[in-house]
């Protein structure tokens, strides 16, 4: 019989911690990994709560709050992927140009509606904003996403005509065309990490998880699903 181990993530790492788990039980097939992907703010409220889970995957500062917290066991962070951030617009309509920073913000500028997310990217973009002084004049024209909810949904039925979140969320949706990344100039990366919970009745069965996750096997996985091995 196996053995299950509970996780939580947020949504931008849901389809890649899929393939993990996959690859982790055929390694391990004494163990089933069962996670239950969510927002990422409503994921860190739920383990502040003290919800019963095994391990915790979420945005780095994120968990290095739930640990100062004393919600996740000492030394257990692993950082297993870097994450950028990608732009995309409704399918069929005009592809703006967002090779350089210049062109990003025209392009910004010129759009509609304006969709991000609640994570840590669209935390930072909104800070972008404000160091290109353009915060005020775009104001109007922003949609966040609710919890949970991909910008990607937004784009497919066009409720916002510009849109920006992790290219793991991007991947796969359908009805919307990826512009592809932010200029390295603007990019900005978020580090996806592990821990266990101080709730976890199986411990190293976690830190076994979490120690392949973050091994060579997995680096292929992580580039196929958008991210790149931290």
């Amino acid at each position: 019989m196996s053995t299950p181990i509970r996780m939580i993530s947020s949504m931008a790492t849901k389809s890649l911690l899929a393939d993990l788990a996959t690859l982790f039980e055929s390694q391990a097939p004494q163990y089933r990994v069962h996670i239950e992907s969510v927002g990422g703010v409503d994921a860190a409220k739920r383990v502040q709560a003290g919800e019963a889970f095994d391990g915790v995957v979420l945005a780095g500062n994120a968990i290095s709050n739930l640990l100062n917290e004393g919600k996740l066991l000492p030394g257990s962070r692993m950082d297993l992927v870097h994450s950028g951030v990608a732009a995309a617009v409704p399918a069929g309509e005009h592809v703006p140009d967002i090779s350089s920073e210049e062109a990003l913000k025209q392009a910004i500028l010129n759009a509609s509606s304006i969709g991000y997310s609640t994570g840590p990217s669209g935390v930072e973009l909104l800070k972008l904003f404000e160091r290109w002084g353009i915060s005020a004049q775009i104001a109007h024209k922003l949609v966040q996403a609710k919890p949970g909810v991909p910008v990607g949904t937004l784009l497919a039925h066009r409720e916002v005509m510009l849109g920006f979140q992790q290219l793991s969320e991007m991947m796969g949706v359908q009805g919307i065309t990826v512009l592809g990344p932010l200029p390295d100039a603007v990019q900005i990366t978020t580090t996806f990490s592990g821990g266990i919970s101080v709730t976890s009745t199986q411990p190293h069965a976690v830190k076994e998880l979490l120690t392949f996750w973050t091994s060579n096997v997995t680096a292929q996985s992580k580039v196929r699903n958008g991210m790149v091995p931290a």
